[in-house]
């Protein structure tokens, strides 16, 4: 009995989950305003893409987020690398604290790091603030799932191709690299997520010609429940479910 009571719990922790989203995806095709159902439409679809300030926040937001994923994860992926190298448990211990950190005291201590810079440097906050500071968190993920797929792999591959006159380059990027390629595509699509997803962090060191979708949409609620904010949040949980997907197949691999 209990064991089929556990696909039971199991359903109902998935319905309790995804039962809000369920119901936002629901009315974001409703013809009214409010929750009254009002009949089906894509009315609230074609408002949020004549937006012009909701577009101006999806390009912001692309951009910003696929350069933080190309170099965090770059970054992330030799960093580590090198700690699997020479088993630096400080180091990786420290990553996870990065994690845990509340959002609010890493963009605070982000924007007193630019301030101070500012002074030297006669700067402004832009564009290129929101996605250094989005590298700055990214790393740790990217760097977490990358150790991840190294715990299992065999260091003799790489010490067999040095034998056979490879140089250590050419070991990494034949032998290691490639191996590690559906790890570094999850790591990248997870930085590309979380980079995307942001609002906190963005919001204390962004300037005024970067405001990000999660910026614009937080504004609109904050005016009132809007139908092309559930438009909006659709799409959104949509692709990054995609996304999420791919990812975890990927590391699967």
């Amino acid at each position: 009995m209990r064991r089929r009571a556990l696909p039971v719990y199991a359903a109902a922790a998935f319905a309790f989950l995804h039962l809000p989203l369920l119901i936002l995806i629901a009315f974001s095709f409703n013809g009214g305003r409010f929750t009254a159902w009002e009949g089906f439409s894509f009315r609230w679809y074609r408002a949020a893409m004549n937006d012009a300030q909701l577009t101006e926040g999806l390009v912001n937001s692309l951009i910003i987020a696929v350069s933080a994923a190309v170099l965090s994860t770059v970054i992330g992926t030799l960093a580590a690398y090198g700690i699997w190298r020479k088993t630096a448990r400080i180091l990786s211990g420290t990553l996870y604290l990065s994690l845990v950190t509340p959002e609010i005291v890493t963009g605070v201590s982000l924007l007193a790091l630019f301030q101070w810079v500012f002074r030297f440097l006669h700067l402004q906050l832009g564009i290129y603030t929101v996605i250094i500071a989005h590298v700055a968190f990214s790393i740790a993920y990217v760097v977490i799932v990358i150790s991840a797929r190294l715990r299992n792999y065999d260091r003799t591959l790489e010490e067999a191709a040095m034998d056979l006159g490879a140089s250590e380059w050419h070991a990494f990027s034949r032998v290691t690299l490639p191996l590690l390629a559906p790890a570094i595509a999850a790591a990248a699509l997870l930085a590309l997520v979380v980079s995307f997803d942001d609002y906190v962090i963005t919001s204390l060191v962004a300037g005024v010609d970067s405001e990000t979708l999660p910026m614009v949409i937080y504004a609109m609620a904050r005016r009132g429940v809007s139908p092309v904010v559930n438009a909006v949040s659709a799409l959104i949980v949509v692709a990054f479910g995609a996304i999420i997907l791919i990812s975890q197949r990927l590391q699967e691999r």
